[in-house]
């Protein structure tokens, strides 16, 4: 009775009491960098998070193996996994995974293969009988990235190789000292590389895999039951970090390097700056625009596209069949409701962000 007196009293003075705060929990696969990791920094800084009644801390895990079973059983919120091993759980004889994906989160094929610009290699029938480096033999983008082989005519592990480099600088020695033909990175790695002095070719995917989904955030199916708003929430918050990024990249890297101190170059100058907000933008673009400069809806997914890769993974017998539900899968439900902002105000303060 004393607590329903005290807040009836409150709202008569025109208080309202505070609402709780919601806790997310982020899994991620690999650590963020500067080109993934500047829109959560932005969110934070700029109080995109807070004004959606969230607080979101991040935490990394090894791989997508390691990060699913931790949204599986509800020890974290959300995850952002690619997309394969939750695909391929629809096939394991068992219960699939109690998950769906929410946000598509890099709607454009992300992977590719890169050798030294002066490699004889220019195409992908060029990679037969080579070692191609990736970062451990469990990545979760192996299966894609064999089926793109077995698309282009040869069979992975008979006549050529995937061999663990580690990520990022361990990669990259590996390549320039040649003890790989290829790196399979994601491009954006691969702007880092070219960035820091190393002249590359880019080998793509068959255009099959171009448009196929990568990662993006995951929740346990009781979440779009029990909770939706907060799916709801965390998404229209982590587009609008994207749109500030998008309209001011300078001040989302500056944003990432005052929360990631480890993460800037040991004295940073003004190339410093500049080649880190080339790999944001770079990353946006590919993230927000369509190959023709169309505009996507971000975190929208396409399901025709998305079919037409899952039957070319299963012609390269990386799945058994295409035979899977994938609008239980992946979900549009939230889309109109994370593009459901005040854009001018919003760009206003990415204009005005220091």
């Amino acid at each position: 009775m004393r607590l329903q007196w005290v807040l009836f009293s409150l709202l008569c003075a025109g208080v309202v009491p505070a609402k709780a705060v919601d806790n997310v929990t982020v899994a991620l696969a690999i650590p963020l960098a500067v080109h993934d990791g500047a829109p959560y920094a932005a969110a934070q800084e700029l109080g995109l998070f807070k004004q959606q009644n969230l607080a979101v801390n991040l935490v990394v895990f090894q791989g997508a193996g390691a990060l699913l079973p931790q949204v599986a059983s509800k020890r974290v919120t959300f995850g952002f996994p690619v997309s394969e091993p939750v695909i391929s759980s629809y096939f394991s004889g068992k219960n699939p995974l109690p998950l769906r994906f929410f946000y598509n989160g890099t709607p454009s094929q992300t992977m590719e293969y890169a050798v030294l610009a002066d490699s004889p290699i220019k195409t992908l029938s060029d990679l037969k009988d080579k070692n191609i480096g990736v970062g451990a033999l469990t990545w979760g983008t192996i299966p894609n990235s064999r089926a793109a082989l077995k698309v282009a005519g040869f069979q992975p592990g008979k006549n050529v190789k995937f061999v663990a480099v580690g990520a990022l600088g361990s990669g990259f020695v590996a390549l320039r000292n040649k003890r790989v033909d290829a790196l399979n990175f994601n491009s954006s790695w691969d702007d880092i590389l070219e960035l820091s002095g190393t002249p590359i070719r880019r080998i793509a995917y068959p255009d099959v895999f171009q448009e196929s989904a990568g990662n993006g955030f995951i929740a346990h199916e009781d979440t779009f039951k029990d909770n939706p708003d907060l799916i709801r929430r965390f998404g229209r918050a982590y587009t609008e970090a994207h749109y500030v990024c998008e309209i001011n990249p300078t001040y989302c890297v500056q944003a990432f390097w005052r929360q990631n101190p480890e993460s800037k170059p040991a004295n940073a100058d003004a190339k410093a700056l500049a080649d880190a907000t080339t790999l944001l933008s770079r990353r946006l673009h590919r993230t927000l625009y369509r190959e023709d400069g169309s505009r996507r809806t971000p975190g929208e997914y396409d399901l025709k596209v998305i079919r037409s890769s899952i039957t070319a993974m299963a012609q390269a017998g990386e799945f058994p069949s295409a035979d899977v539900p994938v609008d239980r899968i992946f979900s549009n439900q939230f889309v109109a409701a994370f593009n459901d902002f005040d854009k001018q105000a919003l760009k206003k303060r990415a204009e005005e962000a220091k």
